[in-house]
């Protein structure tokens, strides 16, 4: 017997879980910034004179360019890849992040919220992408559960601190100490992150082990856009179930998002600094929603061998928990309320597996693009919501009508989960 054949096998290395860090870290970041708005909106609202009507508008701004962006977003990522996309997106949100806290008029806010959208664009299509590259099939929602808990974790733990700097030294500060930290991480992003085959972090027993397990190599692939690529995907039920699923659920989100705070300091007449740790509660709740949707789904996916089930199972029982969000309508406790909103929020991050699962069917050469599409029809929805709901408060005063809308939103999720979608496999394979 040789000397080679009795040597220990290399033990795999743990690359892949720094990336996750990585992506989990800019994912936080990501959120925070286009949720300092709704903190932010009870004070600048008085600053600057802005009534329910024009709020809800400037909040839905941020979508318009985000969605708008999405498919461009996609685009530039399949045609120059992973790290440079995340690098200028990071970088040059953060700095639309810091103008926010220089305006002095609805304009210049307008105009900062539009761009801080579409910078932030390929953030989520360069996510999906680094699932594929970077983790089996097997960890994938795993993984996409521990990333998704950085849209939650900066509100969820940091609302008290958000809320104090809000109160001791003005909205504007809040926005400027956010852009700095982004465009700090954007220089981080840019020195540590690499494809697999080119990163320090992973050997080859890593490499070798996530290829096994059903990770795309997309190292050098680079595929020019095409309209008619659009309109393939369009075509394919797999990505348009997806897309209005995923419609449902931001709807949940974006409410949080945005009008949550202010639903607690008017209709449940909370004190300011009180709503800063009321309002942490149901970002709580999704954040542990979010991991035992990631870890139900691969346990289903390890337990019955079907993507379908493993994928669409959290999903759907994620959403029907959200749509009794309508009930907080009908209690008068305020802990009550909370409570319900955190049930609520739980459902929420439980179905917040809609980009695992488009990694799951997008094409291979078209994952940047498939995620661009799949998040500009999904992101409608952050145009919708905030607009609805301040057109409701405006006539009626009452923010029934927006629960009773976001309830019925994750009803048409659930049904489009369970007879749109279909099966769940790579588009375009057998």
């Amino acid at each position: 017997m040789t000397e080679t054949a009795n040597a220990p096998a290399t033990r795999a290395t743990r690359g892949r879980y720094y990336v996750l860090a990585l992506i989990a870290t800019a994912t936080m970041i990501n959120y925070l910034d286009r949720t300092l708005m709704s903190v932010a909106a009870p004070q600048m609202s008085k600053d600057l004179h802005i009534g329910p009507a024009l709020m809800g508008l400037i909040l839905s701004a941020f979508s318009w360019t985000y969605a708008a962006a999405q498919i461009p977003g996609g685009a530039f990522l399949d045609r120059f890849g992973t790290r440079l996309t995340y690098f200028l997106s990071v970088t040059v949100w953060s700095v639309f992040t810091g103008l926010q806290g220089l305006v002095f008029n609805v304009a210049g806010l307008f105009a900062a919220r539009l761009g801080l959208g579409a910078a932030e664009a390929p953030c989520f299509p360069a996510n999906s992408r680094i699932l594929v590259a970077w983790f089996p099939q097997r960890e994938r929602a795993r993984a996409n559960g521990v990333y998704s808990v950085g849209m939650y974790f900066g509100i969820a733990f940091l609302s008290p601190v958000l809320f104090w700097i809000t109160a001791q030294h003005g909205w504007r500060v809040l926005f400027m100490l956010a852009g700095v930290i982004g465009v700090c991480f954007g220089l981080v992003w840019w020195a540590l992150y690499r494809e697999p085959q080119e990163s320090c972090w992973a050997n080859q027993a890593e490499l070798d082990e996530i290829a096994a397990g059903g990770a795309l190599s997309l190292q050098g692939e680079k595929t020019p856009f095409s309209w008619r690529d659009i309109g393939w995907l369009l075509r394919q039920r797999q990505i348009v179930g997806a897309a209005i699923g995923q419609f449902a659920t931001n709807a949940t989100l974006v409410f949080f998002l945005t009008w949550f705070p202010t639903y607690l300091a008017t209709e449940r007449k909370m004190a300011f600094i009180k709503v800063g740790f009321f309002a942490s509660l149901p970002f709580i709740a999704a954040s542990v929603g979010v991991l035992v949707g990631g870890v139900l789904s691969d346990y289903l996916v390890r337990r019955t061998g079907s993507l379908t089930i493993g994928r669409k199972t959290p999903v759907v029982m994620g959403l029907l928990l959200s749509s009794l969000i309508t009930t907080a309508a009908f209690v008068q406790d305020n802990s009550v309320v909370i409570a319900v909103m955190s049930v609520a929020f739980f459902g929420q991050g439980m179905s917040n597996l809609g980009w695992t699962l488009i990694s799951e069917v997008a094409p291979r050469r078209l994952i940047g693009l498939t995620g661009g599409v799949f998040n500009f029809c999904t992101n409608l929805a952050g145009i919708v919501t905030p607009i609805v709901i301040g057109l409701v408060v405006a006539a009626t005063g009452s923010f029934f009508g927006g629960l009773a809308f976001i309830g019925a939103m994750a009803l048409i999720g659930v049904l489009s989960y369970v007879f749109v979608l279909g099966e769940v496999r790579r588009v375009g394979e057998a």
